[in-house]
């Protein structure tokens, strides 16, 4: 039987936290921020959780289900 191959562009988005967790970091924060208010630069630096409706989708391009 081959492997299964973790997806490329997955492992490079995700990350999976001490709990089991899987985080993401949040678009729209690398360019055109001077309209952009400050308290939305500050929440879209902070990491973002995939939401449990995908997160099975999510494991398995992690290769981890």
């Amino acid at each position: 039987m081959p492997k299964v191959k973790t997806n490329s562009s997955a492992k490079k988005r995700f990350k999976l936290t001490g709990t089991g967790e899987i985080t993401f970091q949040k678009a729209f924060k690398r360019h055109i921020l001077t309209k952009k208010s400050k308290k939305r630069k500050r929440s879209l630096g902070n990491k973002g959780l995939v939401s449990p409706a995908n997160t099975h989708f999510v494991k398995r391009l992690l290769g981890m289900k």
